[in-house]
């Protein structure tokens, strides 16, 4: 039994100290060590574990540091019971008169776990060609540059700034540079009050629903559009109005005029890619002052225009507070920071800054100002220009590949992004697609995901190309075409 506790796993990205320490804790903090019991001597441990002996005492040492273990001269480690004080024990099981199970069922009011969501493997990395959408290439990430703002943001100096509680606050200086740097290249001038700090897009929209949407709530939504954005709607309303996308994004006509609220990706249309021109801009802007609703803009891949000039953000051209402006920091940084932004007027702003409190209060203060230092220290300008590079690249890869193997089944996206929209055969199964071109280790997104029609259409897929290297485009596309031709009829 001694032997099951100690194990580590030499191909994690963790050092062996490192694990050999989690192993200690995990087996005195569970109960397996008891107080003062002996571990292993560093002798046994480094034979048993096959590593450096000098590696063990490191480990041990560190943990009398911290009081997990005791040192006894000419005698050796023992498990310190002190560490253990305060903590309860386990209560033994007692066997109550059997009753029904709860029927917890019944007992929901919404069941967000049975609506269909966007899927992805889980360690898509190990795949030689992740056609996937959202995701980074870790190639292209300044390491070195966001460690060296971690460092600073974990200095002693600003310790204070973010060790506490900030209660409805964000951090200024990312709110600073939010409004001096990002917002101003999508032509948005905003105050301090009209910008609140999110756990990403996906909170932000959240929030609005939160506070926007009611049973009785009409909103306008693109079809195929952002099925994170319709399930949120989905729990709280069902007037929801899915209005079919064309070559320029969402149409303006006569199915907006009755609508409270709109929701628009006006820059990548999600997930056709498709630009709204300016014109159509303009005219939405004129009917939701005609017939007084909201709009609702997520311009989730603002970095990403690289092929031509960038059309400027609804939010820009907005003379009547009627947009609400929703970006992220997950396409230019990385999703797993969790960091986005919401832009309205500043009594939305207060309300949503409310709401947010009684949901977590705040985004970790670490993270904020981590971020703040890389936009300040123009670490995420000079990223985005290596990911214009190679986005570009790729971008350009892409649509030759898919014109060769696929060809006249997708547009190129005009102003850049990060995917592709791909129509295949009308014969084609989507999922069964996705599955098939799995075993070829080729990652896609089906497409009917994206429709809010009880019969979505089946031969539609999206192609990310954001993090997958460039030279395996053009073999993974020949495969995918492979596994298509393989369904033909």
């Amino acid at each position: 039994m001694r032997d099951a506790l100690f194990h580590i796993r030499r191909a994690d990205n963790v050092s062996l100290q490192s694990q050999i320490r989690e192993t200690l804790v995990t087996a005195i903090l569970g109960g397996q060590l008891p107080p003062q019991e002996a571990v292993p001597s560093t002798r046994q441990m480094a034979k048993r574990l096959g590593v450096s002996r000098n590696t063990v005492v490191l480990a041990y040492q560190a943990l009398v540091d911290d009081g997990f273990l005791l040192s006894r001269e000419r005698s050796g480690f023992y498990v310190n019971d002190e560490v253990l004080q305060g903590i309860a024990a386990r209560p033994e099981r007692v066997s109550t008169p059997s009753k029904q199970p709860i029927d917890w069922i019944k007992r929901f009011v919404v069941r967000p776990s049975i609506q269909d969501n966007i899927e992805k493997p889980q360690h898509w990395q190990r795949y030689r060609y992740p056609f996937i959408y959202g995701q980074i290439d870790l190639a292209l990430f300044p390491i070195a540059e966001w460690r060296d703002c971690t460092r600073r943001a974990l200095g002693t100096k600003s310790l204070g700034d973010w060790a506490g509680d900030s209660y409805t606050a964000d951090d200024p200086m990312l709110v600073e540079q939010i409004r001096t740097r990002i917002l101003p290249r999508r032509g948005i001038l905003a105050d301090e009050d009209q910008i609140l700090i999110t756990l990403g897009a996906q909170n932000a929209l959240y929030l609005l629903a939160g506070l926007l949407v009611t049973p009785r709530t009409r909103i306008a939504i693109e079809e195929p559009g952002y099925p994170d954005l319709r399930n949120v709607l989905e729990l709280r309303s069902d007037r929801i109005v899915p209005i079919g996308v064309d070559e320029d994004g969402l149409p303006v006509d006569g199915r907006l005029s009755d609508c409270d609220l709109v929701f628009v990706t006006p820059s990548h249309q999600f997930p056709t890619t498709a630009t709204m021109p300016l014109e159509r801009r303009v005219a939405l802007l004129d009917q939701a002052a005609r017939h007084d609703f909201l709009i609702i803009e997520d311009d989730y891949e603002f970095e990403t225009n690289y092929v031509s000039e960038s059309c400027p953000a609804l939010k820009s051209l907005d003379q009547g507070d009627r947009v609400i402006y929703v970006g992220s920091l997950s396409k230019s940084l990385f999703p797993g920071l969790r960091l986005g932004f919401l832009v309205a007027p500043a009594e939305l702003i207060r309300e949503a800054r409310a709401q947010r409190r009684l949901m977590l209060r705040h985004p970790p203060n670490n993270n904020q100002r981590t971020a703040a230092l890389f936009l300040a220290l123009g670490h995420h300008d000079s990223l985005i220009h290596r990911l214009h590079r190679a986005y570009k690249a790729r971008w350009s890869a892409m649509g030759e590949a898919l014109e060769h193997y696929l060809p006249r089944s997708s547009r190129a996206p005009t102003f850049g992004g990060t995917s592709f929209w791909v129509r295949g055969p009308a014969w084609l199964d989507d999922q069964r697609l996705a599955k098939q071109a799995l075993q070829e280790e080729v990652i896609i997104e089906p497409g009917r995901i994206a429709f809010a029609a009880p019969e979505p259409p089946r031969n539609y897929f999206r192609l990310g190309f954001s993090s997958i290297a460039l030279e395996r485009i053009e073999p993974g596309i020949r495969l995918l075409s492979e596994a298509i031709d393989r369904q033909a009829p």
